[in-house]
């Protein structure tokens, strides 16, 4: 994959002296959380501020994905979480903003660097209480998140780890920006219908300070008038008799404790 450089960045690029790959990878900065030690390498992420900006600067050695295309030495994760990440900005799906990508083969050793403008004023889902929100609020949360999803399906391109701290949020008095992470595990489906099983279901699944009532209103947002479309009625009813079972399990061993 190509390197990659916002052209908006540029400037506040080069008044900090962050240019190349060596420029990004000799930066000292402290780690925002320990290092990944795994699939044969490491990953780490950095808080770093440039004047009265700030980015997240992700770097990672030797840590890799095996593909079908590369079986063997496989390619970085970063490189498919910035595919995927100009995938979603293609199809007007709000995630992360790249400022800066490389990768480079340094004696033997595949290392890789991300860069994406830090969600200053967002927090994840799962940090939100729905008892603090007003009714009018939680609906129009709920409806945000829908839609976000919904556009996301909208192109068979399915998240696959979408849990509430993978959802992030930002409230102002105009409404709920929503923005997607995490996208190392995203992948484009043959068919929307998977897409939209597997994410409403861990989704569903991992939210369990939303009422069945919230959950209600997520699945009508979600679908609004297409669930009366026979095109469409088998993907709500499966989604929806899943989503139900989901709950019920869950109140079930609530109950048991």
């Amino acid at each position: 994959m190509q390197d990659y450089i916002a052209e908006e960045w540029q400037q506040t690029l080069q008044e900090n002296n962050l240019q190349s790959f060596d420029d990004w990878w000799d930066k000292k900065a402290e780690w925002f959380e320990p290092p990944n030690q795994r699939r044969g390498g490491w990953s780490g992420v950095s808080r770093v501020e440039l004047g009265n900006r700030v980015v997240f600067l992700k770097r990672q050695e030797n840590h890799v994905i095996r593909t079908l295309t590369h079986p063997f030495r496989g390619i970085p994760t970063f490189t498919r979480e910035m595919e995927n990440i100009l995938a979603l900005k293609k199809a007007h799906v709000p995630a992360l903003t790249p400022v800066y990508f490389a990768q480079r083969n340094i004696n033997g050793s595949l290392r890789a660097i991300l860069v994406t403008e830090s969600l200053e004023g967002y927090q994840p889902l799962e940090n939100i209480q729905p008892a603090a929100l007003s009714i009018s609020q939680r609906i129009a949360l709920i409806q945000q998140i829908a839609v976000v999803i919904k556009q996301l399906h909208k192109h068979k391109l399915v998240h696959n780890c979408l849990y509430p701290k993978h959802l992030f949020v930002r409230g102002s008095e105009a409404g709920f920006d929503v923005r997607l992470i995490d996208l190392e595990k995203a992948r484009k489906r043959l068919r929307r219908s998977s897409a939209i099983f597997r994410d409403l279901d861990t989704l569903n699944r991992h939210s369990y300070a939303w009422s069945l009532s919230d959950r209600c209103r997520f699945m009508k947002a979600y679908f609004g008038e297409e669930k009366h479309k026979q095109s469409n009625m088998q993907d709500w009813r499966q989604c929806w008799r899943r989503l139900a079972r989901r709950n019920f399990q869950r109140i079930k061993r609530h109950q048991e404790v």
